[in-house]
Parts: C-alpha cells; sequence; structure tokens
C-alpha cells in the first residue's frame, strides 16, 4: 500500500527545473516505470497513443504542462480514440472530450461527467495511469539513456 501511496504522489510531476534539460515521460504500468518519450515530443493541448505492454494509454500535456495518461478506450463508443480528443473546462474542472459521442471525462480522476455508465452497463470511469517527467541520464558521449 505504501507503495502506490508514493507512486500517485508523482502523478502530472513535471520536472523542467533546469533550462535545457532533456526530459524523459514515463508511465508507471503497476510494476515499473516506463520510458515512453520525451516531454518536447507532447504538444500542450494535444494528445498521443502509447502502447503499454498489452493496454493502450492516451497521453496528454496540458497547456500548463500537467501530464495526464488515461486509458485510450472510448467506454461509450468502444474505440481506442481518446488520444484525440479535445482538453478543456467543465467549469473549475479540467477535462478531456471524447472525439466520438463528446462526453466530457475528468483528466484527475477519469470518472465521466456525463453519465456513470457505459451502454453495456460498465462503469463510465477511465483508469488513470501515474505519470512523470524527469530529467534525461546523459551518457559521456551525449546519448541519451533511460
Amino acid at each position: 500500500m505504501t507503495e502506490m501511496l508514493a507512486v500517485e504522489a508523482d502523478v502530472n510531476a513535471v520536472d523542467v527545473s533546469a533550462a535545457g534539460t532533456v526530459c524523459t515521460v514515463e508511465i508507471h504500468d503497476g510494476q515499473h516505470w516506463v520510458q515512453v518519450c520525451e516531454l518536447d515530443d507532447l504538444l500542450p493541448g494535444r494528445g498521443v497513443a502509447v502502447l503499454l505492454g498489452a493496454d493502450q494509454v492516451a497521453l496528454f500535456r496540458d497547456p500548463a504542462d500537467g501530464l495526464h495518461a488515461l486509458d485510450n478506450r472510448d467506454p461509450f463508443s468502444g474505440a481506442y480514440v481518446l488520444s484525440r480528443g479535445l482538453l478543456g473546462n467543465r467549469g473549475p474542472v479540467q477535462v478531456l472530450i471524447s472525439p466520438m459521442l463528446k462526453q466530457a471525462f475528468d483528466l484527475d480522476t477519469g470518472h465521466c461527467l456525463d453519465e456513470d455508465t457505459a451502454p453495456d452497463g460498465s462503469s463510465a470511469t477511465l483508469r488513470r495511469w501515474p505519470v512523470r517527467s524527469r530529467p534525461s541520464q546523459a551518457a559521456p558521449d551525449g546519448v541519451r539513456e533511460p
């Protein structure tokens, strides 16, 4: 239980303290931190799909440089398209809008703000994945290593 709390504490952490530092983005797969891309590869407000083992994850960098990782599967259509969704706000809540049927999902909780259940009766809450950014390790010859 303590390990999981430590993992959750890193959600949305972005460490860009040193100017010019190359940062990598990592998603926790339940057992390890997995490097998925560089922070500069993510455009603020846009998502990318990440294959993490057998799971598809929608990874976002919001306009304030926060990182968010949620399931890529839309529970209402069954399509793996949430990485193509739009980021926005519904009142004070930062949301992801599905590109299919336009449901809004809270980026911090994964909960659908429009409906509690999908058409098949399953939960309409998206799984959230712990995500973080940290400076890349550089080898002496300048080659970056995870």
